[in-house]
């Protein structure tokens, strides 16, 4: 569905599609790149919702340029990205430029880790839930009485198995990512997952945003390279906390107020509904608050 503010599925003809993810539509460019569409879908729990977030994609999109900028060769030089450097409007047809400014990537193709890298700098989400049964997130043992939200003594590096789409990612322990992809391999994306988590935490607070949580996607290119890709740092892979708000929050056993999805998931808790599709229909005051939270967050990372 196409408007002049939202795109919910994109349909870009003069190229092969190759898959629709749960918010990017990806199109073979050749046998060596691929032309990734952000959508203005919305998922939460790992279900599509049935109505865009008018913006959204170009937003997300937008975000993780300015993020891949700040880790790469030109800001931390952490790690290299899957970026080609090439206009995405020079894949499609003239007909076809407007569906794809300000929305879309033209990126190398690589080979997928099949495991979501996750880092957690706070107890939040399903790792609160883990938690409060185990005092453990994914294998990783954490101290004794602490709450939801409380901040971690260090971040920790708790993996997830990737699910196709409409299935629910699953949490790992390390030793699982281990076996499923090599000692060698699991250790280095453990270790520069937490790298770029701090570096980007570090440059969020100083915006008056928390970073509590994220999750990073790699692959290899054609030289066994480890390179991060898909997005990175945005509110649909990431939890934003507003710095000023937290305590306040923190001190009433509540989720501080967010910049991202939570909005709509905490609306979808309070429905009747088993997180299964079909979604409930989104009501437009909720869709109206969540492009603003993430418009919110692209303006003070960004000023």
């Amino acid at each position: 569905m196409t408007t002049a503010t939202s795109v919910h599925t994109s349909n870009i003809s003069s190229l092969t599609l190759l898959a629709r993810g749960k918010v990017r539509d990806n199109y073979a460019v050749g046998s060596d790149r691929i032309l990734m569409v952000a959508s203005d879908r919305l998922s939460a729990f790992d279900v599509i919702m049935g109505e865009p977030i008018p913006g959204k994609g170009a937003l997300l999109t937008q975000m993780a340029l300015f993020w891949f900028e700040k880790l790469g060769k030109n800001g931390a030089n952490l790690c290299p990205n899957h970026l080609t450097g090439e206009s995405p409007e020079s894949a499609v047809t003239a007909e076809e430029v407007p569906f794809v400014t300000g929305r879309s990537m033209l990126v190398k193709r690589l080979k997928p880790i099949p495991v979501e890298a996750v880092v957690r700098g706070y107890l939040a989400g399903s790792g609160w839930a883990e938690y409060q049964v185990s005092q453990s997130v994914c294998g990783v043992k954490l101290p004794a009485g602490l709450q939801n939200a409380s901040k971690l003594p260090e971040p920790i590096f708790t993996p997830a198995a990737k699910a196709i789409v409409g299935e629910h990612d699953e949490n790992i322990t390390f030793e699982q990512m281990c076996d499923k992809i090599g000692v060698d391999l699991a250790e280095k994306i453990k270790t520069l997952s937490i790298a770029i988590y701090k570096t980007a935490y570090e440059f969020a607070l100083t915006k008056g945003i928390i970073i509590a949580d994220t999750k990073f996607e790699f692959g290899l290119d054609a030289d066994g390279t480890l390179t991060l890709m898909d997005e990175v740092l945005t509110p649909d892979s990431s939890r934003f906390w507003p710095a000023e708000s937290y305590e306040a929050s923190f001190k009433e056993g509540k989720n501080p107020p967010s910049f991202d999805k939570q909005f709509v998931r905490d609306w979808l808790e309070t429905q009747t509904w088993d997180k299964t599709p079909p979604a409930p229909r989104v009501p437009r005051e909720v869709i109206e608050k969540t492009a603003a939270k993430y418009q919110e967050a692209w303006t003070r990372l960004t000023g």
